[in-house]
């Protein structure tokens, strides 16, 4: 049977460069890189080469990366550190779209005192900077906003948000797990202060990750240790998992163009295809999204059930966040753009990548008009008139 996996969004294959790059720091380059000896001092080369690496693709320095176990390590290190260094101020702001390792932290620290406020999207998921501008004050320690949807691929204004977060003195920090590689993501021209990323999203390995943080901005450290990382993550560093950061990135970054144009070209295919389904419909704006993001829904099909049944026929999907597929709960992104229950419950996200082909949107197509087909017959489904 044909295999066609279209969950990228939840994490990528291992390129094979990525992999070729790693391998020597698996077996024969294994030193910790604190180390004195020849074996540390090639560990830390590699180290540093990779930190050059990724600090190209945003246009930053090296020393402004810090390296991490993933996202949300990022994320928290962001959030918690920036807040437990902003002196007086005691006010977050973020979106209701937000990744739960953001959202989660947010009200974390609103738990322990901090003030919160939540801002809302519109039916396509997007921010309006106007309502940033609104609520914003000098009061105001941190605020952080999504580059990329991780559910429905909208992407945010980050530029704007940014400008109105520095006239009143707040650090901005976007979670670029799943756009970076997939998107521009030039700190400098953007103005971000503070930036996480994870290799998994972009053909590189788990356990990798890192974080933009501004030279000057204030963030306290979340460990204690032996002072890796300029102190802010001290840890002894995932020497392989770094490397293949730094060659994914390259490699995501150098081929960025030629990536986007080939995934959305085959989303739109599966979008077009799709669409022709009676009941069914798209999540969030078709433009601007991510290139490899397709999220639509289907009137009375049960979206778990789609997901398991497509995974029989060869068709590899999720419904929302691989994080919060055990939940009984719609995902908050759907709910935040305005979907009841059932809506969001039926929804279907397919994630592509440069692997995928067109022989695979055409097994996908098939596959998922004859399932919901198959599934709505069995509940004699009629869908609603307009």
């Amino acid at each position: 049977m044909r295999r066609v996996y279209l969950d990228n969004n939840a994490t990528t294959c291992l390129d094979e460069e990525v992999l070729d790059s790693m391998m020597p720091f698996l077996r024969q380059s294994y030193g910790n890189p604190s180390s004195l000896h020849r074996l540390g001092d090639e560990a830390a080369a590699a180290m540093r080469s990779s930190r050059e690496a990724v600090a190209r693709t945003l246009n930053c320095y090296p020393s402004e990366l810090v390296f991490t176990s993933s996202g949300t390590e990022s994320d928290n290190m962001a959030i918690t550190g920036g807040a437990l260094a902003a002196g007086g101020r005691r006010r977050l702001i973020t979106s209701a779209v937000e990744h739960s390792a953001v959202l989660d932290t947010c009200h974390h620290l609103a738990a322990e005192g901090f003030e919160l406020t939540v801002l809302p999207v519109d039916e396509g998921g997007s921010l309006d900077p106007a309502d940033l501008e609104r609520e914003i004050s000098d009061d105001v320690l941190l605020v952080t906003v999504m580059a990329a949807n991780n559910v429905i691929g909208t992407l945010q204004p980050l530029r704007e948000l940014a400008a109105i977060a520095a006239e009143h003195g707040a650090l901005f920090h976007t979670d670029a797990v799943q756009g970076y590689g997939r998107m521009p993501l030039d700190v400098r021209d953007l103005g971000i202060d503070m930036l996480s990323l994870s290799a998994h999203k972009l053909h590189g390995p788990k356990g990798a990750g890192a974080l933009y943080v501004k030279e000057g901005s204030p963030v306290r450290p979340l460990m204690h240790g032996g002072g890796q990382e300029g102190g802010l993550r001290p840890a002894t560093e995932n020497v392989p998992g770094i490397v293949g950061l730094g060659k994914a990135a390259a490699l995501a970054v150098e081929n960025m163009d030629a990536r986007n144009r080939h995934t959305a070209r085959l989303r739109d295919r599966l979008l077009d295809g799709l669409l022709e389904i009676d009941g069914a419909h798209l999540n969030g704006h078709r433009s601007p999204r991510l290139a490899n993001n397709a999220h639509l829904r289907f009137d009375g099909v049960g979206g778990t059930d789609l997901v398991l049944r497509l995974s029989d026929e060869g068709v590899l999907a999720s419904t929302a966040s691989a994080c919060s597929a055990s939940s009984p709960s719609p995902s908050h992104v759907l709910s935040a753009i305005g979907l009841d229950w059932g809506q969001a419950e039926s929804s279907l996200r397919l994630g592509l990548s440069h692997h995928t082909s067109d022989e695979d949107v055409d097994h996908a197509l098939e596959a998922i008009t004859r399932t919901v087909t198959s599934m709505r017959d069995a509940k004699r489904f009629n869908p609603p008139s307009a």
